[in-house]
């Protein structure tokens, strides 16, 4: 049982490092398992990836079952965290509590009462919350038939906005005549990019800035494709302001990880831009911890590893931007091809990358062979591959090897991607050597997901990391 437990644990720091893009229902099955299974990790786990998780969706499932689960500690907890949510994602957690789990307790109701209760006594925050979320904040009243007040009412469902109200701004901004005057309306009443240019006839260089000021970072790096399109980055003034705003997400707290190197990848973007969206993925990453340890990093390159290939180059410059000892970078098939870049830049990488094509058989040990040879020594290992080793010299054999005669047992991480196998894996373990395996099958926004396994002594490191988190306790009862 405890085999089981220790695996399942695993299992559910495995599934963060998938993408489910809104189909909850994908990762539902290990939630459901380990809250009822490992009831205290559990709760400690979604309150620590609340503050260091990316992925909204694993937000989402995890927030409904706080909410849905048992344990009063856990839907207390679920109470105060759906709190600091934004409208659209409180629906879609209802949503989830309804059709998934088939279950909307009453303190769950009383979580979304309160919350829409909250933002009804405060007319700015309300505001907001329906300007950007009109159709979650309808939803949520309805679908839990909870009574607006008249305020809220009239802007939700009257649309006989009062004045003064944000809604009642919109429609003034739909009416006016001038960009000077529809400026003003943007900056005075802080109007979102998103809402606004589906009011505006005609974008001018005065209303870009103005909207543009009125962006937090994320919105900028979200919504860069769009400028662009708009013309946004062909006035010189109107760039340097998107400049200075994806100069600001590089230090911001709130702005995810991957999502600029998405944007990067996502536009036709001049190269200051592209090095600037870099400059952003780079440094969100190193606020996740640094890797203290020598490390090596194996790619597989062996037939049909595109994949691998292309996931190694995202992690050698995930890797190597955090990292304050020594990093290998190998990419083998029968034989192992050492790759060093020239700066810790994706592009440097994707440059030291750029020839190394799939083919040929596997020897996953062939790199580690050489490392022992020339005494490169490491604390941890990372393999990307689908484990199918088909020549000599086997990992499992190597490993025994490199232990003994340099004095060291490396964790070994394997990050599966493809259609995989378990071969290194039960060899590993059959010697007792520290292994923990990754199944890959998201996209670049999970992978930042895999820094705190590789940043922590050890996974029981992390563990005790998750269970020291307290969870939020509500006060109001």
């Amino acid at each position: 049982m405890e085999t089981a437990e220790r695996d399942l644990r695993l299992e559910m720091l495995n599934s963060l490092l998938t993408t489910p893009h809104r189909k909850l229902e994908q990762v539902a099955e290990i939630h459901q398992l380990i809250v009822e299974l490992d009831p205290i990790f559990y709760g400690h786990l979604a309150v620590w990836y609340q503050r260091y998780g990316d992925v909204r969706d694993h937000k989402e499932v995890f927030l409904a079952h706080l909410l849905t689960s048992n344990l009063t500690e856990h839907r207390d907890a679920g109470f105060m965290m759906l709190q600091e949510f934004p409208p659209y994602q409180v629906a879609r957690v209802v949503d989830f509590m309804k059709q998934q789990q088939n279950k909307l307790p009453r303190s769950a109701r009383t979580a979304v009462r309160r919350y829409l209760k909250v933002r009804e006594s405060n007319p700015a925050l309300f505001d907001r919350a329906a300007l950007r979320g009109r159709k979650a904040m309808k939803h949520l009243y309805a679908s839990l038939h909870i009574k607006p007040n008249e305020r809220a009412n009239a802007i939700l469902f009257g649309d006989t906005p009062p004045d003064g109200s944000l809604a009642n701004v919109l429609k003034q901004l739909a009416k006016a005549e001038n960009a000077a005057e529809q400026a003003r309306l943007i900056v005075e009443f802080k109007i979102p990019y998103a809402i606004a240019i589906g009011t505006i006839k005609q974008l001018t260089p005065v209303v870009l800035v103005a909207l543009i000021n009125s962006m937090t970072p994320q919105e900028a790096i979200n919504n860069l494709k769009s400028l662009q399109t708009r013309g946004a980055m062909d006035h010189p003034e109107v760039k340097k302001l998107i400049d200075s705003k994806l100069e600001a997400a590089s230090k911001s707290t709130r702005v995810s990880a991957f999502k600029a190197q998405v944007a990067a990848d996502a536009g036709d973007f001049d190269a200051d831009t592209v090095a600037q969206l870099e400059k952003v993925t780079n440094e969100q990453v190193k606020r996740r911890g640094a890797i203290a340890r020598p490390t090596a990093l194996l790619v597989d390159k062996s037939g049909s590893m595109e994949n691998a290939i292309a996931t190694g180059l995202q992690l050698a410059a995930l890797i190597s931007g955090i990292t304050k000892a020594e990093l290998f970078v190998y990419a083998f098939d029968t034989i192992p091809y050492a790759i060093t870049a020239r700066g810790k830049e994706l592009t440097d990488w994707e440059r030291a990358f750029q020839h190394i094509n799939a083919g040929g058989g596997t020897s996953i040990g062939c790199a580690l062979e050489v490392m022992r040879k020339k005494k490169q020594v490491v604390d941890q290992i990372i393999i990307v591959t689908d484990e199918g080793e088909n020549a000599a010299p086997y990992f499992g054999e190597v490993y025994k090897t490199y232990c003994r005669e340099l004095a060291i047992m490396p964790n070994v991480v394997i990050v599966r991607v493809g259609g995989h196998y378990d071969w290194v894996e039960s060899q590993l373990k059959q010697q007792q050597a520290p292994v923990d395996t990754f199944t890959f099958a998201g996209d670049y926004y999970s992978l930042p997901n895999l820094v705190p396994m590789l940043t922590r002594p050890s996974r029981l490191d992390l563990l005790m990391e998750i269970l020291d988190i307290p969870l939020p306790v509500r006060e109001d009862k």
